[in-house]
């Protein structure tokens, strides 16, 4: 028997939302940049995500060099949001380690 699956619902004025089940994702306060590249197309990084869940950490080349991370998906309806930096070789990447990249085609936004 499964339990209950757990949402948290983020505070504040503006908020990303999976785009595919409207759960709260991320909120602005959170977001660092805009300037990345996800598999999608454009892509934000965040210093924190919500109800999301991690898939297997993996070894990739990014465009930024070799990272090692993990891809996201939403913990609602399990679309792939984005992934999470978990480490990074190259010293100038290594701000990343511990955030999270949000698919910019993956989200909505509420309250803008």
């Amino acid at each position: 028997m499964m339990g209950r699956l757990f949402i948290e619902t983020l505070s504040g004025a503006r908020i990303f939302k999976c785009k595919f089940c409207r759960v709260d994702s991320a909120s602005h306060d959170d977001l660092v940049s805009k300037d990345f590249q996800g598999r999608f197309g454009r892509a934000y990084l965040f210093r924190n995500a919500v109800n999301i869940n991690l898939g297997p950490t993996e070894e990739r080349m990014l465009l930024s060099g070799l990272h090692k991370v993990n891809d996201i998906c939403c913990s609602s309806c399990q679309q792939i949001m984005g992934l999470k930096y978990e480490k990074a070789y190259d010293e100038s990447q290594k701000y990343k380690e511990g955030m999270f990249i949000l698919e910019k085609e993956r989200m909505l936004k509420e309250g803008w």
